[in-house]
């Protein structure tokens, strides 16, 4: 999907143009193969867990066994997440 809306992989973490990353599938806990699961870095960041909050208030993340609530409060501070309006 990525590389058909134009994404060309050259350095880790460079600037893209879509970036789409699978967060967690039912609870799968996978640590080898094409997708890691749940996402390795999920519950250090603040721009997945905060809109996970609204879609998923009761989603437990299945490998550390907390809450959405409980890693947004475990969260490292200075963060900035914005709104936006599309």
């Amino acid at each position: 999907m990525e590389r058909r809306f134009g994404r060309v992989r050259r350095d880790r973490n460079e600037p893209r143009v879509l970036d789409l990353d699978l967060l967690d599938y039912d609870g799968l806990v996978q640590r080898s193969g094409a997708a890691v699961l749940p996402h390795p870095r999920l519950h250090e960041r603040a721009f997945v867990l905060l809109p996970l909050r609204d879609v998923a208030p009761q989603w437990r993340h299945p490998v550390l066994g907390r809450t959405v609530d409980e890693l947004v409060a475990a969260l490292p501070p200075g963060q900035q997440v914005e709104r936006t309006r599309g």
